[in-house]
């Protein structure tokens, strides 16, 4: 026995059928449905994503970044631009007087802080000219410090000199060796002697 199939036939495009309270589209053929099961060819399919070059990933990330970047720009620019323009469609001559008032204000505070430069020059130029004359005031004082002090050197030495002087006459030179020996002789000094902490001799031998 032979069985027979039958096979019904669906349009390509889809079917509208009108019910009254709303239209209901059949589905195309050859196409599934979200609840469909996966096929059978391709259950063992794995998809495996193409290969990127590192080199090539790193220069889209920064291109990627400047155009995202340059939109943005472009988009702000173009959004103040537009509000720009709304704005003075909308406000008109307050906009103009604003602007006015602006510019006024922007003067005066020009004119102001040419005034206050004015100002802290002068202050700064009398700064500069009282340190000028406290460094040259410094200056001379270190140089009358060094003078006086090179004149107490110079005292001191002639100083020096003088006692020195003084003292060459109880030298002993050639002219006076035999009398200078004549008084050692008889003026004779023990010098082996011993002294206590506070200095005071305790002990001395006698001079043989």
């Amino acid at each position: 026995m032979i069985g027979t199939q039958c096979y019904s036939y669906m349009p390509a495009c889809p079917v509208m059928l009108y019910t009254g309270s709303c239209v209901l589209v059949e589905a195309v053929r050859g196409r599934k449905s979200r609840t469909d099961p996966k096929a059978k060819s391709k259950l063992g399919r794995i998809k495996t994503p193409p290969p990127v070059d590192p080199v090539e990933m790193v220069v889209l990330t920064e291109r990627f970044k400047e155009y995202d970047l340059i939109m943005r720009a472009l988009r702000l620019e173009f959004k103040e631009e537009m509000l720009r323009k709304r704005y003075e469609e909308e406000v008109g001559s307050l906009a103009e007087e604003r602007a006015k008032q602006e510019e006024k204000e922007h003067r005066s505070l020009m004119a102001w802080n040419q005034e206050e430069n004015l100002r802290m020059l002068k202050i700064r130029e009398l700064r500069v000219q009282k340190e000028m004359e406290d460094a040259k005031l410094k200056k001379t004082e270190a140089a009358i410090l060094r003078q006086q002090a090179l004149e107490d050197l110079v005292k001191e030495k002639e100083e020096d000199i003088i006692r020195l002087h003084e003292e060459a006459k109880t030298f002993i030179t050639l002219e006076n060796l035999d009398q200078r020996i004549d008084e050692a002789l008889d003026n004779p000094k023990n010098y082996n002697f011993a002294i206590d902490k506070n200095g005071r001799v305790v002990k001395r031998t006698v001079l043989q």
